[in-house]
């Protein structure tokens, strides 16, 4: 990697984008971070993870929603960032069946912002998050960025599909470099308190029931932080370029005649949600007791990334398991709660 180059992670007081930070100040990046530090959860979460960041004098931090059009710009005037990685977003498929409109305008709105910045102020690289839901009802496995996704199931999906749609324009109009990642069940230390292992392993200690959706016959391709942030980061250098042997006639999804491509950053092993639930357990020490429930509106009972893209461009993919990456869950959970086992 390079030894002294400057990046902006939007989102960096986020799951991904703490961990991404983290990984990029190692390595030797300048790194400015923003995000907006809204209230979707618990707040105190996020400034935990900014005072870590902000440890590290090769940090820079700023407050600043991506809708705010004009301190994006001028953040971009002052700063040229050579490359961009965009993880702000409004997150979760089940929020959006209840707040649609968040969707639209941190998600839309807000990444067309980043584009736009990114476009008049030189960016050499825009990375950007999208998600595993954009395969919606997709039922071939694994899952792969070569097929078709235009049946989403949630405005969410619907959301980061737009995003992958609005990077290839920005590619093809402006020559703007752009790489789409679609992570799959993302889970880690400092995670989003929304999200299962969080919900599961607070219940479980509160000896409250969890629920179980499909009845537990969801199988999720669960993939650990570390290995996200590795894939991301060994992605950066690697400007998108353009596919000669594109064609209009038999088009690529995946790549394109413009400088655009999009990975899955996946662990490539599906896993039972109630084997999931097991895992938990065995490291606790403590029963679940489960609601068993059907499958909720937004949800697809199965996710398997196909990364061999992702492996062939970078050498690497995600591996670690679920043993492995919970029980590292576990320990900070079991830390920064301050919980007495």
């Amino acid at each position: 990697m390079p030894s002294v180059k400057s990046v902006l992670v939007t989102g960096a007081a986020g799951f991904i984008g703490f961990h991404l930070t983290k990984k990029l100040l190692q390595a030797g990046y300048q790194v400015t971070g923003l995000d907006n530090i809204n209230d979707y959860y618990d707040q105190r979460l996020k400034t935990s993870r900014l005072d870590i960041l902000k440890a590290d004098a090769n940090f820079s931090f700023h407050t600043i929603d991506l809708t705010d059009q004009k301190s994006i710009n001028d953040l971009f005037a002052n700063y040229k960032f050579p490359y961009v990685v965009n993880l702000a977003a409004q997150a979760g498929v089940r929020y959006s069946l209840t707040h649609p409109h968040a969707y639209l305008e941190s998600n839309l709105h807000g990444f067309l912002n980043i584009l736009e910045a990114c476009r008049h102020h030189g960016t050499q690289h825009l990375v950007y998050a999208s998600s595993s839901s954009v395969y919606g009802a997709n039922k071939k496995m694994p899952f792969s960025v070569h097929h078709n996704v235009d049946h989403p199931i949630s405005l969410y999906a619907a959301s980061k599909k737009s995003n992958e749609l609005m990077a290839h324009t920005y590619s093809a109009l402006y020559n703007l470099p752009t790489t789409g990642l679609r992570f799959f069940t993302v889970y880690g230390p400092y995670g989003r308190p929304d999200m299962a292992l969080f919900l599961f392993t607070k219940a479980i200690l509160e000896n409250k029931p969890i629920d179980v959706f499909n009845n537990g016959k969801m199988r999720r391709d669960f993939t650990y932080v570390d290995d996200i942030v590795e894939s991301i980061a060994r992605l950066i250098p690697k400007q998108a370029k353009p596919n000669p042997a594109w064609s209009g006639m038999n088009p690529d999804p995946a790549t394109s005649f413009a400088p655009y491509r999009v990975f899955n950053i996946g662990n490539n092993q599906p896993v039972e949600l109630l084997r999931f639930i097991e895992v938990i357990e065995e490291k606790l020490g403590r029963k679940a007791v489960k609601n068993f429930m059907p499958l909720q509106d937004g949800d697809v009972p199965e996710t398997y990334a196909d990364v061999e893209d992702l492996k062939n461009e970078v050498d690497f993919k995600p591996s670690t398991t679920i043993e492995k990456g919970i029980s590292e869950f576990l320990d900070w959970y079991i830390k920064y709660y301050n919980i007495k086992l």
